[in-house]
């Protein structure tokens, strides 16, 4: 019982970050073609997935602590709200509280409000967006932003888009693409965010390496039979609906949900967290990926927290990948990239990678 505290403990401390941290930077995000909204949405859905997690514990913890972690929840809901209405058009004709004018309390941060204790240890290290209050609620208008994801589509063989006139990456919606990231992208790279992809081959290093910038975060949904090198990520990744894939990454935090047959090269500081999924196998990220700072001594690849399974014996749901079918860190850069002739199906077979009808 100790250790599912301290397991449910550890993942609400990292899911209610990563959510502050997706909250801190939505005014960063364009308000057109629906960006923001999504953003925003992206949220709520997190918001809602958390209560619910709080309520499927609630035969397992105590009432005082599933009360603190009730008002956790409902904290990281009330910080979105704040924040949205900074720039979402007031409404008219709407009477309002006096209270609601107060400034925001700063003790809303949800982590305040997670029973603490000894067995427990402490939540300074976690890095607490702060926000900015000399950004004021108005948004400029903006130009319309350039659809780099119809600029994709159009084009052939290989993928460079530079995202010069973008704050942040989101490629969606490609089938049997091949797209490297220039270095050009490590001007977007505030937030990230893969969506719909199938059979496809994505290359994200250049920008995020040693001589670009990490993503601040990180979204991975709804990808089938691709190979993604996602970069390096300063905080949290949220992976969800992946298939037979295989993906790198170097991050902070990384949280798994509804994810099958899935083989993740991974450099992580705290441990995974995987919640409904199967097949999910792990190995060290290739050190090609890893910059001067990040270590293996640091790496807590293996340490796999699996928040669907209680039992004191190992998750069936996961695994270490056999050394004999890891790729071996001299292909990954050299196959990625192709040769002449070369189809992204074939580059993914040559990588393993084969969907499943």
């Amino acid at each position: 019982m100790e250790e599912l505290r301290q397991r449910f403990y550890r993942h609400f401390a990292v899911e209610a970050t990563r959510l502050q941290e997706l909250i801190a930077q939505l005014q960063d995000i364009a308000p057109v073609a629906g960006e923001r909204q999504d953003a925003v949405e992206h949220i709520l859905a997190g918001v809602s997935r958390l209560h619910q997690e709080v309520a499927d514990v609630k035969d397992l913890l105590p009432p005082y602590e599933l009360r603190n972690y009730s008002l956790g929840a409902k904290a990281v809901g009330d910080l979105l709200e704040a924040e949205r209405a900074k720039f979402e058009p007031r409404r008219r004709f709407q009477f309002r509280a006096r209270s609601s004018m107060a400034p925001a309390d700063p003790k809303t941060d949800a982590r305040r409000n997670i029973p603490v204790s000894g067995s427990f240890g402490s939540l300074n290290a976690i890095a607490t967006p702060q926000p900015e209050s000399s950004k004021t609620a108005s948004t400029p208008t903006e130009p319309a932003a350039k659809n780099y994801n119809e600029e994709i589509s159009r084009a052939s063989g290989v993928r460079k888009p530079s995202f010069t006139e973008a704050r942040d990456i989101e490629l969606s919606g490609h089938t049997k693409t091949h797209i490297i990231l220039p270095a050009s992208a490590s001007r977007a790279t505030s937030f990230g965010r893969l969506t719909n992809l199938d059979g496809c081959l994505i290359d994200m290093s250049i920008p995020t390496g040693k001589t670009g910038a990490a993503f601040a975060s990180l979204a991975i949904n709804d990808v089938k039979g691709s190979l993604i090198v996602a970069g390096n990520v300063d905080g949290s990744v949220h992976i969800t609906g992946v298939q037979n894939s295989k993906l790198v990454l170097v991050a902070r935090q990384v949280r798994i949900h509804d994810c099958e047959n899935v083989d993740l090269y991974l450099h992580c500081s705290s441990h995974p967290i995987i919640e409904n999924c199967k097949g999910m196998r792990f190995a060290p990220a290739p050190p090609c990926y890893l910059s001067d700072k990040q270590d293996e001594a640091s790496n807590q690849w293996d340490q796999v927290d699996d928040f669907k399974w209680l039992k004191t014996e190992h998750s069936p749901n996961w695994s270490i990948l056999p050394e004999e079918e890891r790729i071996e860190d001299g292909r990954w850069k050299d196959t990625l990239h192709g040769a002449p002739g070369e189809g992204v199906e074939d580059i993914l077979k040559k990588m393993g990678v084969e969907p499943k009808a």
